[in-house]
């Protein structure tokens, strides 16, 4: 018996010298299979810069806490060459992230896994109080159902909502297409629903388009950009996002990108900032039905009036107008933000996508005529890729504290 301990002790002992080395190499590995840039074991281990031995603890490892499955056979694709690697993907049944977006004509809650996916979602709710504790409770109730339903673990929650969010506070700075009051405390106001619902983890609260691009970015349209500029309409008003260097640009306070605020048209509508002509009331769906000469009814959202008007009707001239006059506006806009923030991508969403798809060409030549030297002519405009992206990018605040550590932040939860 004694003769065989020595040779197995030194094995564990090798074993677990590799995975010291390398736990700090978790959360990365974590991430790059989140966001699907390790497919195999051996394209992570040459994106940690490790050796193959402490990329397979690793992968080991997140196995071991239920985020990943690690192909027990490994194998190479059709007319590949090179040593089979183990094919890395992730749980199918591993842990969620609680995550809700409120905006004008609704709410709506999900289970999002790892890798974006949405596991799980409740119905939306049409119609939202102007008591945000009130809205921020039936939505968490909403997803406290789903984990009933579903039994899965979650690491945390996410709240997207139509608002600046002002940092450190989690203050709604204008939330000025609800009902709510300007400055109401939506991230305190949700942790404490998260917490009274049961639900682990710790909770997170940000602007719906920042939201959106960081989805994009990680898992949709955006993914492989350096810089990434994000513009989108949804239900009201228009927001903006940008990605700088890989990181979601905040600003100082939180506050960065409100680009719905840009005056596209000095002569404009009136704006609920006070100015005239801004983006937000000149480039948004209200704005394009007002065009169209459609009066909006209220048995769907203006969003869905839009974009079913764009791609039902869009031979008719009063239609196509419409369209080019918004696609005119937008562009001004995207214009001078490519002036002074050089993406090397601009991805749109909402109504704005589908504008995009309207007249692609109309889009990219105003941008390229109005920017300086027409050089961003050249800067791709994409669509967003992502149906949920709001949604999605909720779930990534929640399960931003397992991809930077993962045993710490499995361990709270």
């Amino acid at each position: 018996m004694s003769g065989n301990a020595a040779p197995r002790a030194a094995g564990e002992g090798s074993t677990r010298t590799r995975l010291d080395r390398g736990r700090g190499a978790l959360g990365p590995a974590l991430e790059l299979v989140h966001t699907g840039r390790a497919p195999t074991r051996a394209v992570l281990t040459a994106e940690l810069g490790v050796t193959r031995a402490t990329a397979g603890a690793v992968a080991a490892e997140l196995e071991a806490l239920g985020l990943i499955h690690v192909d027990a056979r490994p194998g190479a694709a059709a007319g590949s060459q090179g040593r089979p690697s183990h094919r890395l993907e992730l749980a199918e049944d591993g842990p969620v992230a609680l995550a809700a977006q409120v905006h004008a004509d609704g709410f709506r809650a999900a289970l999002v896994g790892l890798g974006g996916r949405l596991v799980a979602t409740a119905p939306g709710c049409e119609t939202v109080d102007a008591d945000p504790a009130k809205v921020l409770g039936s939505v968490v109730e909403a997803g406290a159902e789903l984990l009933r339903e579903t039994g899965r673990r979650c690491v945390g929650a996410g709240l997207a909502v139509p608002s600046a969010v002002a940092e450190p506070e989690g203050t709604a700075l204008n939330p000025l297409h609800l009902a709510w009051p300007a400055g109401a405390p939506v991230r305190e106001i949700f942790a404490e629903r998260v917490r009274a619902a049961g639900i682990t983890g710790p909770a997170f609260a940000a602007n719906d388009v920042n939201l959106a691009a960081l989805a994009e970015h990680r898992h949709g349209a955006g993914r492989g950009s350096r810089d990434l500029l994000c513009v989108a309409t949804g239900h009201r008003g228009v927001g903006g996002a940008l990605v700088l260097d890989g990181r979601l640009h905040m600003g100082s306070s939180g506050l960065a990108l409100e680009v719905g605020h840009l005056t596209v048209n000095p002569e404009g509508r009136p704006c609920h900032c006070g100015s005239r002509g801004c983006l937000d009331v000149e480039a948004d769906p209200l704005a394009f039905l007002t065009a169209a000469g459609r009066d909006p009814g209220p048995e769907v959202s203006l969003l869905q009036q839009s974009n079913d008007l764009i791609r039902n009707q869009y031979a008719d001239p009063t239609v196509r107008t419409a369209v080019e006059a918004l696609i005119d506006r937008l562009g001004l806009g995207l214009a001078g933000l490519v002036n002074i923030l050089n993406p090397d991508r601009i991805i749109l969403g909402g109504l704005h996508r589908t504008l995009l798809d309207a007249d692609p060409e109309r889009l990219r030549a105003v941008v390229a005529d109005r920017s300086l030297w027409g050089q961003s002519g050249g800067v791709p405009i994409l669509a967003c890729t992502l149906d949920h992206n709001s949604l999605v990018g909720a779930a990534e605040l929640a399960w931003q504290p397992v991809l930077d550590d993962p045993i710490a932040a499995l361990a709270q939860v």
